[in-house]
């Protein structure tokens, strides 16, 4: 049962009730923040009495979305709360970002009166069926006297083994019921993850160690798994054992792509101007390939056509069910961190002088696909056409990050040009992308989330205007919330990866692809927050300096060539799109 909290603020709610006893649970996780907007108010209510800040946001799936990228920035497993019914079902989308990306995030739910169950109570909807999809463990708690129970299993599934979210449906009466004084108190913290680290089998370390030695082209390929796990410590040791190392999307960040045997990004943005398009030929021809915390997923390999076809695979994931699943593999089935360390611990007892005689060639390899990469943009772009190339802008926002940034981007092309054009000067530096289903508007309410869980570093966001569209109104939520941030909007006047795919395609596009002119400065500004227009290249460079020295938000609204796309494979040298 609750015993610190603070004296009520203004409230009717009796102490020892339901909220309360809801409020010392999340605080003994560690919760500091809740995002949510007013329901559950009992608990709302109360929270501040255990210190725990409300961050409200505008719309539920905007709320999702930020608890998401609050979890990917601080590892601490956040909550968010919605009310039952409509409120509940646009918890959905964000909730299913963070399932296939492996984030945890508990959400509390708030259903109807439990004397009105099943009787077409206001807004009363099955919630156990809602979320199947969409969480790894859905409960409801019908007693005030099991809320730490089943707070505390809801912490559990979200932050062990795989992560995702957990989804607790707590009746509105429930938070304002008093639960009977319990046995004792409890102390157990659960709000971090990994929760419960486990280890592959030693014998499969000692195996695989044994195949990356004796590898004549070994790769390793790094996907989000290991940001989540947080083993960039461990795979920059792997990689300085002689290994050359690539990432996902979500893996940007686990290497500092400035290391000589950083390979960059691969996947399926290997195009013309794409960062690692002329080290293609090294993921294609290596013998042995690692994969750590990779879903191999359609994106990130290619439509599973850049992987080869003859390697050996070995495969490393915390759930056993990812492993081998599209790849035959050597299974190591564990976590990351914990691994990867163990792994490079008996890589140091093996015969490397493989690794070690092939190095300098490989690191001028690697070193001379940089140099064509930065040609071929110079050689084949105009990066003082207006409207603007977002190249343009990559290469100038590149200038001003600093280790300790944060960039969030939009799906779509927003992430597909942070993900090329900026860099990772340390690994663990933090670029968030939605890659788990990526769906559009999350932008923004992920650069709030990481706000959240990071107030003192710089938080850029890259979206496009149809991406940017879905949450204007959180906009306001940054400005009441004190949650200042830099948001770059690429302003097309187009769904840009729609307009250009039916292109490629069908040779024509849909009506809705092509937008009527909207000013996002003045959108921002309408919001309270700062609000700039670029139309020149050499507008964006100075706009972008001040908004990072203001502690306001700022939108720099960038009128971009709407011909301008990212260096995706299957658009290579297409004459449709020469339009």
């Amino acid at each position: 049962m609750p015993t610190e909290a603070a004296p009520s603020q203004g409230h009717s709610i009796a102490n020892m009730s339901g909220a309360h006893t809801f409020a010392a649970a999340l605080k003994r996780h560690g919760v500091e923040v809740i995002f949510g907007q007013s329901i559950p108010s009992a608990l709302f209510l109360v929270a501040p009495e255990f210190g725990i800040r409300q961050i409200g946001y505008r719309t539920e799936n905007a709320g999702a979305a930020m608890a998401d990228a609050f979890a990917r920035v601080s590892h601490k497993v956040p909550v968010v709360t919605g009310q039952n019914g409509p409120a509940a079902t646009l918890l959905v989308p964000g909730l299913a970002e963070a399932y296939k990306a492996s984030i945890p995030v508990v959400a509390i739910v708030q259903d109807v009166h439990r004397q009105q169950t099943d009787k077409n109570a206001f807004q009363e909807l099955d919630h156990l069926d809602l979320f199947k999809g969409v969480a790894k463990w859905i409960r409801r708690v019908s007693e005030a006297d099991r809320i730490d129970d089943y707070v505390d299993m809801a912490f559990t599934a979200a932050a062990s083994g795989r992560p995702g979210p957990a989804v607790l449906i707590a009746p509105v009466d429930l938070f304002t019921d008093t639960p009977k004084i319990g046995s004792g108190k409890r102390i157990a913290s659960l709000g971090t993850y990994p929760l419960d680290r486990t280890m592959a089998d030693p014998a499969a370390i000692a195996e695989a160690a044994a195949a990356l030695a004796a590898a004549r082209a070994p790769l390793v390929i790094a996907g989000g798994g290991v940001h989540s796990s947080d083993a960039t410590a461990e795979l920059t040791a792997l990689q300085e054992l002689g290994f050359p190392v690539a990432t996902t999307a979500m893996g940007k960040g686990t290497v500092a792509e400035t290391h000589p045997l950083s390979v960059g990004p691969v996947g399926y943005f290997m195009g013309l101007r794409g960062r690692a398009r002329h080290l293609r030929p090294l993921v294609e021809e290596a013998d042995v390939v690692l994969l750590v915390g990779n879903r191999t997923n359609q994106n990130g390999t290619d439509s599973w056509q850049l992987y080869p076809k003859n390697a050996r695979y070995i495969h490393l994931d915390v759930d056993s069910q990812e492993v081998g699943r599209n790849y035959e593999a050597m299974r190591l089935v564990g976590d990351a961190k914990l691994t990867l360390r163990a792994l490079t611990h008996a890589l140091q007892s093996q015969d490397l002088s493989l690794r070690q005689e092939g190095r300098a060639a490989l690191e001028r390899k690697i070193a001379a696909a940089r140099e064509t990469w930065q040609a071929d943009i110079a050689r084949t772009l105009d990066l003082d056409a207006a409207p603007v190339r977002p190249e343009r802008l990559m290469l100038d926002l590149d200038q001003v990050l600093t280790p300790e940034s944060i960039v969030v981007a939009d799906a779509s092309y927003a992430s597909i040009w942070v993900a090329n054009y900026l860099t990772a000067r340390k690994a663990g530096a933090r670029f968030i992308t939605p890659r788990g289903i990526a769906g559009l508007g999350w932008g923004l309410p992920f650069a709030l989330g990481a706000k959240t869980a990071r107030p003192d570093a710089p938080v850029i966001c890259l979206a496009g205007d149809g991406g940017f569209a879905h949450v204007w109104s959180e906009l306001e939520t940054s400005r009441r919330m004190n949650l200042p941030i830099v948001l770059i909007v690429l302003n097309n006047q187009i769904l840009g990866y729609q307009k250009h795919a039916e292109k490629v395609l069908f040779d024509g596009y849909s009506d809705v692809c092509d937008f009527q002119a909207v000013d996002h400065a003045m959108i921002a500004k309408a919001c309270g927050c700062h609000g700039v227009r670029v139309e020149r290249p050499d507008q964006f460079l100075p706009a972008l300096k001040e908004a990072l020295a203001a502690d306001r938000t700022t939108v720099i609204d960038v009128v971009t060539d709407q011909k301008a796309y990212p260096p995706i494979t299957m658009f290579e040298a297409n004459e449709r799109l020469d339009y």
